[in-house]
């Protein structure tokens, strides 16, 4: 059996381990995780997908029926079902965690408002919703912080609700009422966002890694052969075309863990964020750049790069460090 979402295949003793079929199927669905306990953990959806969510609702509750569910494409690929309540244009959808216990914005609402349009989209983030407070490698100052993958997945749920109800264009606009007190709880001012939470989600889903991490993640760690280990979805992907002929396995944060359960060499391959930090938790101290992100588009980085690299190298012989951009380009190695 095959996650949709990773790629990972899951070991067949993994499979026989859970006997709840209905539970098995959302795995093989991708909208839950098997544990190599035979433990199912289910994936929760996104800010990006909670907010498509509504704006798609919204549309179509413009044509007088209420709406209680929508379906909506997410970046991963997969089609999912997601719980709403929406009436003559306005909507609301709360987000759901799955069996994520840290996640700070479970259960947040967040609420769309459409009305029709001379023609196009509009959009607007409105209350609740953070913004740039300072240039940034990807977004400018004063732009709403929403992810492209999110953005783009919004765009596409309120076509398809266009679409079905005719119309020729729409104004929505979103809002967060609850946003700028949960905000208060995540790290968005570190990367200089402010006044409400970010709409998110490199794949629509959210993974269900806190205390279940260490048992699932490094359970096929420590059964890979050729493991690559990588800290996002953007990882993820370029570490899959670098190494075809290895296992890329998905380990977020933990990458201590991961390394300690790897048996023999492993490559760490991502975006350099998490693993520079990893490696050296003080490499911004007196850059004066407030995230990696930044202090990597700044002409100092590449050799305090190069000199961290090569001291992680002494320190574990067996890790080959890949570092990538956003394009898939390799910045930098621990040869």
């Amino acid at each position: 059996m095959r996650d949709p979402v990773t790629g990972f295949e899951y070991p067949a003793e993994w499979v026989k381990r859970c006997d709840l079929p209905a539970q098995l199927l959302l795995a093989e669905q991708g909208l839950a995780v098997l544990t190599s306990s035979g433990t199912v953990l289910r994936r929760g959806f996104t800010t990006g997908t909670t907010a498509a969510s509504a704006c798609k609702a919204a549309v179509l509750s413009l044509s007088g029926n209420t709406v209680r569910s929508v379906s909506v494409h997410i970046p991963c690929g997969l089609v999912v079902e997601v719980t709403v309540n929406a009436h003559t244009g306005s909507a609301s959808c709360k987000k759901y965690a799955g069996d994520y216990p840290s996640d700070v914005t479970a259960g947040v609402i967040i609420f769309a408002e459409a009305n029709p349009a001379p023609d196009g989209i509009q959009l607007e983030a409105g209350e609740g919703i953070g913004c740039f407070i300072r240039d940034t490698p990807r977004y400018k100052k004063g732009e709403p912080a929403i992810s492209h993958a999110s953005l783009d997945c919004i765009m596409r749920s309120i076509e398809e609700a266009m679409e079905m109800t005719r119309l020729s264009g729409v104004l929505v606009k979103l809002h967060i009422p609850k946003g700028a007190e949960i905000a208060k709880k995540t790290l968005n001012s570190r990367v200089g966002v402010e006044g409400g939470i970010s709409i998110l989600g490199t794949t629509g889903l959210v993974e269900p890694w806190d205390d279940h991490l260490e048992e699932s993640v490094c359970g096929q760690v420590s059964s890979a052969k050729n493991p690559v280990l990588t800290t996002g979805r953007t990882g993820l992907r370029y570490a899959r075309l670098l190494y075809p002929e290895h296992e890329v396995i998905l380990v977020g944060g933990k990458i201590g863990e991961a390394l300690d359960a790897a048996k023999g060499a492993v490559i760490l391959c991502g975006l350099p964020a998490l693993i520079l930090r990893h490696i050296n938790p003080q490499i911004l101290d007196g850059t004066g750049y407030a995230t990696v992100e930044e202090f990597a588009a700044s002409p100092l980085f590449e050799p305090v790069m190069q000199n961290t690299l090569a001291a992680f190298k002494k320190e574990r012989p067996k890790v080959h460090v890949v570092l990538v951009n956003r394009n898939g380009a390799v910045i930098g190695e621990s040869l």
